[in-house]
């Protein structure tokens, strides 16, 4: 059998439905921290379950219970590995108000996870709660995320902020910020915010080697978004700033501050 170590404890348990069956509440960045680290994503029935005792259960979060699941494939959703008809995986569960677990026979849920080498039907889900409760609307949700992930246009995971400098321009208010991102695979991504005396402050964002001033600010709710809303930091770390002038310094702090709050919060629902 198939151990998974569990995550930290989540703040709070997500919702039950009166069937049993987990309802979180989830956010755009929740699925994609789902769906962005998962070679199999797939729509699944559950055949039987089995509670795991707890002593075999290291990292059990509380309130939680480990079950050992064995499911029929109903769908593979995305993904090119191979996949049975036959499953078998892990799953951490909320426990119900008399800390039973909840009974999923029978029941349709969206799988994240990954195919144990050497173990035909085995899965290990990318994390001990990436089991989802099946529904249409679910469905409709995750593919355009799925569709965004696999293009080969896809972002880069932003992993940090290498440089970022700032220059006045001639007139007074006028001056241009750019920030150079560091990805996991190099991928060029820089970030201009454009002052012009009399007008609102401009800024976007451009994926290739071109530092474009007509680039726009990504659109909430999409992959580009989130790798920006998701992987910045909340302030421009002093190392990052190249200015040497104070003045300008501090405009490339206002400048950085001001994308991050025109993207807002990554907001997520699960730990």
């Amino acid at each position: 059998m198939l151990f998974l170590s569990a995550a930290l404890a989540a703040a709070s348990a997500p919702a039950v439905a009166q069937d049993g069956v987990p309802a979180p509440s989830l956010t755009y960045a929740d699925m994609v921290d789902l769906a962005d680290g998962a070679p199999l994503v797939l729509r699944a029935q559950i055949r039987k379950q089995a509670t795991v005792e707890k002593e075999r259960s290291p990292g059990l979060a509380p309130g939680f219970v480990r079950l050992y699941i064995e499911a029929r494939t109903t769908a593979l959703i995305a993904g090119n590995a191979p996949v049975g008809e036959a499953l078998h995986y892990l799953v951490d569960v909320p426990v119900d108000a008399k800390g039973k677990p909840p009974k999923l026979k029978k029941q349709d849920v969206i799988l994240f996870a990954r195919a144990v080498a050497g173990h035909p039907g085995q899965l290990q889900l990318v994390d001990p709660q990436a089991q989802l409760p099946y529904s249409e609307a679910v469905e409709q949700r995750l593919r355009p995320i799925l569709t965004e992930l696999l293009s080969p246009e896809a972002p880069p995971r932003v992993t940090g902020i290498r440089d970022a400098l700032a220059v006045e321009g001639t007139l007074v208010g006028e001056s241009e910020t750019q920030l150079f991102l560091d990805t996991q695979n190099d991928g060029p991504v820089s970030v201009t915010v454009v002052r012009r005396p009399g007008q609102a402050p401009r800024w976007g964002v451009s994926w290739t080697e071109i530092v474009d001033q007509a680039a726009r600010p990504p659109r909430r709710e999409t992959l580009e978004w989130y790798r920006l809303a998701c992987s910045l930091p909340e302030t421009l770390p002093a190392s990052a700033n190249l200015s040497r002038d104070p003045q300008a310094r501090a405009l490339a702090s206002r400048d950085y501050a001001l994308v991050r709050s025109e993207l807002g919060a990554c907001t997520r629902t699960r730990d």
